[in-house]
């Protein structure tokens, strides 16, 4: 065997061996991700058992007179991480996840995790122009991940067929219960400042109502599908924000009312 040959065999062993370990160390990573998601969505889950279906009890964290009373199901998170401002479930899908909201870093949760520690998946937050108790819009954003965790699972809703069984989802807020009606899923992209186009995520530039009521029509503009639901001035709107890989900066977003 030449010493070409056997150097290019090294090579490709090296390189073979390499690659094993990447793919091992990225499946760790995942299932500790996964792991860890599993042990919040337990303790959700459980505390809304014991709590009888999300009824309200005491919470020694909000207890002045006339202000309102935590759901049980936050409690011990609140505790552990008080960052957190709602909680996400959209049923056929792998999304059930704490939202958060880091007061001084906006991007804080692209890459830490519930307990603070650097982690590429992140979690779903709430954009720093939302306010989960006083905006009409809350706009959420989350990783797509190849894995399939995070926001991965809202391109599901490319397909209309998808959308006729999950019309509606979930997000509580830690004081109530909340179901949304899908009024539109659109593709669309992130744009230069100087584009002088219609751009989803500048909730900062509706403050009235008929920056409102323009904001909801261009959404139905661009649905991939007639939902047959709109929504008007007054209505409280969630909108889920994921990347979208068919363009370049290209995003996904998943808007609903509540009901």
């Amino acid at each position: 065997m030449s010493k070409i040959k056997k150097i290019l065999i090294a090579v490709s062993s090296l390189l073979l061996v390499f690659s094993l370990v990447m793919v091992a160390r990225t499946f760790l990573r995942d299932y500790t991700e996964q792991q860890k998601i599993e042990e919040l969505t337990r303790v959700w889950e459980d505390k809304s058992d014991k709590g009888g279906g999300g009824e309200s009890l005491p919470s020694s964290f909000i207890n002045k007179t006339n202000e309102p009373i935590m759901l049980p199901e936050f409690r011990e998170l609140y505790e552990r991480n008080p960052d957190i401002v709602g909680w996400l479930k959209i049923d056929g899908t792998r999304i059930e996840y704490p939202i958060m909201q880091n007061p001084q870093d906006a991007q804080y949760y692209l890459n830490h995790d519930f307990d603070n520690k650097k982690n590429q998946g992140g979690l779903p937050f709430l954009d720093t122009h939302s306010r989960i108790d006083s905006s009409d819009i809350l706009l959420i954003h989350g990783h797509h991940m190849k894995s399939g965790w995070m926001f991965k699972d809202l391109m599901k809703y490319k397909e209309e067929s998808f959308y006729k069984e999950h019309a509606t989802f979930q997000f509580s807020t830690l004081y109530e219960k909340e179901e949304y009606e899908i009024v539109a899923v659109i593709l669309s992209k992130v744009y230069r400042k100087s584009d002088d186009i219609f751009k989803y995520y500048q909730i900062e530039k509706v403050r009235t109502p008929a920056e409102f009521d323009s904001y909801v029509q261009n959404i139905k503009k661009l649905a991939l599908y007639d939902t047959g639901v709109t929504a008007r001035y007054g209505d409280k709107l969630v909108v889920l924000s994921t990347c979208e890989y068919s363009t370049e900066n290209g995003r996904l977003a998943v808007v609903a009312r509540k009901r």
